[in-house]
């Protein structure tokens, strides 16, 4: 490992540096996504977590269901506070597209006309207060 001195040959497996940067959560959750070949690094696609990566690397990935792309400032040695992990990767991702288009789950919510579809509570009350009591 480099030493403190030392700026630019430490290399770090692929895995952990997405644990550092805080990318995933654990490195079993970086090893599985870099399996399933979600991870590009300058342009190529890896599907090995022991991957060396350095400073200067391009990480392009598919997280969240946004594509994300990071050039590498420092591999880091440590899981720190977010406010460390952020220093260690310059984020050069392509803005989000805008979202025009409705999903089919919320076209069904918020698309149903009022009154239709199941009764609410209160108008299941109104309902069986008009039935005759039985008893």
């Amino acid at each position: 490992m480099a030493g403190p001195g030392e700026t630019g040959s430490h290399k770090e497996r692929l895995d952990r540096f997405l644990f550092f940067s805080r990318a995933v959560k654990s490195r079993t959750l970086a090893q599985k996504l870099i399996e399933t070949g979600a991870i590009r690094v300058n342009s190529e696609r890896t599907e090995r977590s022991d991957h060396k990566v350095g400073a200067g690397d391009v990480l392009t990935m598919s997280l969240h269901g946004r594509i994300l792309v990071w050039r590498i400032l420092d591999p880091g040695t440590r899981r720190g506070p977010a406010s460390e992990a952020q220093g260690l990767y310059e984020d050069i991702s392509p803005p989000a597209p805008p979202r025009t288009e409705r999903s089919p789950f919320e076209a069904a919510i918020a698309g149903r006309p009022q009154g239709t579809g199941r009764p609410t509570k209160k108008e299941r009350r109104e309902t069986d207060a008009l039935k005759p009591d039985e008893e």
